[in-house]
């Protein structure tokens, strides 16, 4: 299986300012596999991007990945809202 941390990680990592304050958990339901990004607050704004454009895509990306186990992928980013 693919490891999703080390592909988020390296997608959010040149997009922020405090890359070493990104933080992934991950938590698993009957449907999903659920990755919680926690950015740090200053790169939120980066991280979503003007109309949600980078997170639609950064999200793309995630959701692409065949997951062998028939459950999706979900990311969600923390905004701390």
């Amino acid at each position: 299986m693919v490891n999703f941390d080390n592909l988020i990680t390296t997608i959010i990592k040149p997009l922020v300012k405090f890359p070493d304050d990104i933080k992934i958990d991950h938590r698993e339901t009957a449907e999903f596999h659920e990755y919680i990004l926690t950015p740090n607050p200053q790169d939120v704004g980066r991280v979503i991007g003007k109309r949600g454009r980078v997170a639609q895509t950064i999200r793309a990306i995630v959701y692409s990945i065949h997951v062998p186990d028939h459950k999706r992928v979900k990311l969600i980013i923390d905004d701390g809202k």
